[in-house]
């Protein structure tokens, strides 16, 4: 097993990208803190996790709280002793609105979501990294991490800000054992879109966007991602350190 005694953190991991993750790294031996402000899905998740024999446990809340996001790191160590893998997943797409017609609310939510939550969670997870003698932080960061076409603004910072405090963490702690890489994930089947109601949706800023769009090559599964993301948690990529990936079928080589 690729990741036999390490404890994960994984936030969002009730649904897509993130329980692709955690149902992965438990097969694959780790001990998961699964993360997400869905009580339903969560609770579903862990148990069919736990069913099928993995050590999980979940907690519920939302990483843009700075107590909560913390709390999952406490609750990492209190529970299972450590934290190796932190996997910054859990995130909310804005409604396209480009900055000329940004409503306040939709940006603070966002980048609360997309990059507060990061930086909490990343910022408790550092001390007890650099304690253990080491650590990997993986970023889901997005395509419009590294493009500017692929959503709105406040999406489109909040990624560009997760891929430079990716970039940031990795040369900092770079001496010390911890790494930290972010994955550029193009479109991917998930269930992201439940965070954009049809009504609130700009239609100018939906426009834009779907000009991008429509050069996708194709769609990613969850479970590819999470091939991913086992790679980089894991001893077989101790050399890769402030990568920024992208797993998009080839869209960014247009």
């Amino acid at each position: 097993m690729r990741l036999q005694n390490k404890v994960a953190v994984i936030t969002g991991a009730a649904s897509g990208m993130g329980l692709a993750i955690a149902e992965l790294f438990a097969r694959e031996g780790a001990q998961v803190v699964a993360a997400d402000w869905n009580a339903e899905r969560l609770k579903i998740a862990v148990e069919k996790i736990q069913k099928d024999g993995g050590a999980i446990i979940g907690v519920e809340g939302n990483i843009a709280d700075q107590a909560a996001a913390e709390g999952l790191v406490d609750k990492a160590i209190e529970t299972y002793g450590r934290i190796d893998i932190l996997v910054n997943n859990a995130g909310v797409m804005d409604y396209m609105h480009g900055v000329g017609d940004m409503p306040d609310e939709i940006w603070r939510r966002v980048l609360g979501i997309n990059l507060d939550g990061p930086m909490f969670t990343s910022r408790r997870a550092i001390p007890h990294m650099l304690k253990q003698g080491g650590g990997s932080i993986i970023n889901v960061a997005s395509t419009a991490g590294i493009s500017g076409g692929a959503a709105g603004a406040a999406y489109t910072v909040s990624k560009h800000g997760l891929v430079g405090l990716t970039k940031n963490t990795a040369w900092m702690y770079a001496q010390q054992n911890i790494r930290c890489n972010a994955i550029a994930a193009g479109g991917t089947k998930t269930n992201i879109g439940e965070t954009m109601p049809p009504e609130k949706i700009s239609p100018a800023g939906s426009a834009r966007a779907h000009a991008f769009a429509t050069l996708i090559p194709g769609f990613l599964e969850a479970g590819d991602i999470a091939n991913l993301a086992l790679f980089l948690a894991s001893d077989e990529s101790t050399m890769i350190n402030g990568a920024i990936i992208p797993a998009d079928a080839g869209w960014k080589a247009v």
